[in-house]
C-alpha cells in the first residue's frame, strides 16, 4: 500500500521480494496452485479475477478535446445540470452491444415462430409481434441499465444478492433456457446447410459444422471486440437483404399489414403460436447477455456522469438495433401469411420445408427463393449460435464463479448444447414434421422461462443498495 507504515512497510516489501522466503511471500495464485495444482497452476492472479471483459478489451468512448483529462468537458456539463450535446461519433463508439443483443430476436426459433404465425394466423398476430418487440426493448434497456450502473452483469449480481438455493435454481433455469434456444439455433443452421448443399449434407453434419464455425467466429474477439461486432453487422445485413428480397418478391398487402399491427386480434386456435411468438422474441438468456455486453465500453460505474452518458447512448443504440429485427420478423410473417394462410399447407410448414414451399408457390427466378431462404436462415443460425455461446459463458461464470479461461468456458458451454442437439438431429433426421413440432414447443418453453430472468432483473434494478441513484421507481433518474 502506498504511503503506509513507513520503514515497516519497506521492510515487508523487501522481505516479500527476497528469494527463498516462506509461505508469507507466496502469491495467492502460488498458494492455490499448491492446494489444487491441476486446476490453478496455469493461472496468474490476473487470470483469477473474473471479468465480463478484460480492461485491455474495453473500447474507450471519450472524445473530449482535453488530452490531459478526456472526461473533463462531459463531467463539467453533467454536474452543471446539462447533458453534453448529442454526438454521432460517440453514438458510433457505443454502437455494438445492442446489435449483438438484437440477434436473439432473429434466431431460427424466431423464424419458426414467424412463419408458423403467418401461415396459421395470417397478419392477425402482427400486433403481438410489435408489442412483444417493444416489451423486449424495455427489458433489454433494464438489463443495460443494470450492467452499466453496477459494473456487473445479471448472473454475477444474482450470485451476490440471492441465497445459495435461489442462485442454483436461477442458474438451472437460465441453462435450460439457453440450451433450448441453442438447440433451435444450431438445428436452424444445420437445416440451412442442408438446403444450400442440395441435401448432400445431413442435419447432423450441419450441427458439427455449426459447432466448429462458432469457435472460429468467437476467436475473432482476440483481435478486438470491434472485429466481432463487425462480423455480426455483416450477418444482420445478410438477413435483412435475404428476407427483404423475399418480401419484395411476394408483395404482401400493405393495408392488411397496417391493420394487423394496429388492431389486436387473437383466436383460440392460434394460442400456441401466440405464446411461441412471445417466447421466441423475448429470450431469457438475452437478458444476461446484454447486461454483460454493455461492459465492453470503458465506463466507470463510480462516476455518475459516465453512467448517465452511457445510458443515454445505449438507449438510442438499442432502440435502433431492435427496429431491424422487428422489420425482418415482419417480413417473414407477412411472406408466409401471403403465401400460405388459409391453405392446406399452412399446418405443415416448418424451417426445413419452408424454402421448398416458397419455391413451389412463387416459382423459379435468377435467384431461387429456396436459396435466398437458406442464406437468411444460415445467417440467423450462425449469428445466434455465437451469441448463445457468449451468453452461456457469462451465465456459467457469473452464477458459479468458475474462473476458467474463456476458451474452456466456451467449450463447456458448447458441449451443453451440442450433445442434446446432435441427439435431436439424429433422432428427428427422418421426420421433418416432428422437428417442427419440437421447435414450436421449444418456443413455448422459452415463454415459461421468461419470469426466471425477468423477476431477478426487475428486483435488482429496483434496489437502491445495488443501483444507487440509478434504481428504477416512480422517480427514476435517467
Amino acid at each position: 500500500m502506498a504511503g503506509g507504515g513507513g520503514g515497516g512497510g519497506e521492510a515487508d516489501a523487501a522481505g516479500e521480494r527476497a528469494a527463498g522466503a516462506g509461505l508469507g511471500s507466496r502469491s495467492a495464485a502460488e498458494e492455490r496452485s499448491l492446494l489444487h495444482p491441476s486446476l490453478f497452476s496455469a493461472y496468474s492472479d490476473e487470470d483469477l479475477v473474473e471479468r465480463a471483459f478484460e480492461p485491455a478489451q474495453k473500447i474507450v468512448v471519450s472524445i473530449s478535446s482535453d488530452p490531459d483529462d478526456p472526461d473533463a468537458d462531459d463531467e463539467h456539463l453533467y454536474y452543471g445540470g446539462h447533458a453534453p450535446p448529442f454526438s454521432w461519433r460517440k453514438l458510433w463508439l457505443f454502437t455494438g452491444p445492442g446489435f449483438l443483443m438484437s440477434i436473439a430476436f432473429l434466431d431460427p426459433g424466431n423464424l419458426e415462430g414467424d412463419l408458423q404465425a403467418g401461415a396459421t394466423a395470417g397478419d392477425t398476430l402482427l400486433w403481438l409481434l410489435f408489442w412483444a418487440t417493444a416489451m423486449g426493448l424495455l427489458v433489454q434497456l433494464l438489463a443495460a441499465r443494470l450492467g452499466v450502473a453496477t459494473g456487473k452483469h445479471l448472473a454475477e449480481l444474482c450470485r451476490d444478492e440471492y441465497p445459495d438455493w435461489a442462485r442454483r435454481a436461477l442458474w438451472l433455469m437460465a441453462e435450460v433456457s439457453m440450451v433450448s434456444a441453442d438447440i433451435q439455433e444450431v438445428i436452424g443452421s444445420a437445416i440451412a446447410i442442408k438446403i444450400l448443399s442440395n441435401g448432400f449434407l445431413p442435419i447432423w453434419v450441419g450441427v458439427v459444422i455449426t459447432a466448429l464455425d462458432c469457435f472460429f467466429f468467437l476467436s475473432l474477439e482476440n483481435y478486438g471486440v470491434r472485429k466481432l461486432e463487425a462480423v455480426f453487422a455483416v450477418l444482420i445485413a445478410t438477413m435483412a437483404w435475404s428476407f427483404a428480397w423475399m418480401f419484395i418478391k411476394t408483395k404482401p398487402n400493405g393495408k392488411d399489414i397496417i391493420i394487423g399491427i394496429l388492431v389486436p386480434r387473437l383466436s383460440s386456435r392460434v394460442i400456441s403460436q401466440a405464446v411461441g411468438l412471445v417466447g421466441c422474441v423475448i429470450t431469457p438468456h438475452n437478458v444476461f447477455l446484454h447486461s454483460a455486453l454493455v461492459q465492453s465500453r470503458k465506463i466507470d460505474p463510480h462516476k455518475e456522469y459516465q453512467v448517465r452518458e452511457a445510458l443515454r447512448y445505449y438507449t438510442i443504440e438499442s432502440t435502433m438495433a431492435l427496429v431491424v429485427p422487428f422489420m425482418i420478423n415482419l417480413f417473414v410473417t407477412t411472406v408466409f401469411a401471403k403465401g400460405f394462410y388459409g391453405t392446406k399447407e399452412a399446418g405443415n410448414i416448418g424451417l426445413e420445408n419452408a424454402g421448398h414451399f416458397l419455391q413451389e408457390k412463387f416459382g423459379e427466378d435468377f435467384f431461387p427463393i429456396l436459396y435466398i431462404w437458406g442464406i437468411g436462415l444460415l445467417a440467423a443460425g450462425t449469428s445466434s449460435t455465437i451469441t448463445g455461446t457468449y451468453a452461456g459463458q457469462f451465465i456459467m461464470s457469473g452464477f458459479l464463479n468458475w474462473r476458467l479461461k474463456k476458451w474452456i468456458r466456451a467449450l463447456i458451454t458448447r458441449s451443453f448444447a451440442i450433445v442434446p442437439t446432435i441427439t435431436v438431429a439424429v433422432y428427428f433426421n427422418t421426420s421433418d414434421s416432428a422437428l417442427d413440432v419440437l421447435n414450436e414447443w421449444l418456443n413455448v418453453l422459452q415463454s415459461i422461462q421468461i419470469p426466471f430472468a425477468l423477476i431477478p432483473l426487475i428486483t435488482l434494478v429496483s434496489k437502491e443498495q445495488v443501483m444507487g441513484v440509478f434504481k428504477i421507481g416512480p422517480r427514476t433518474q435517467k
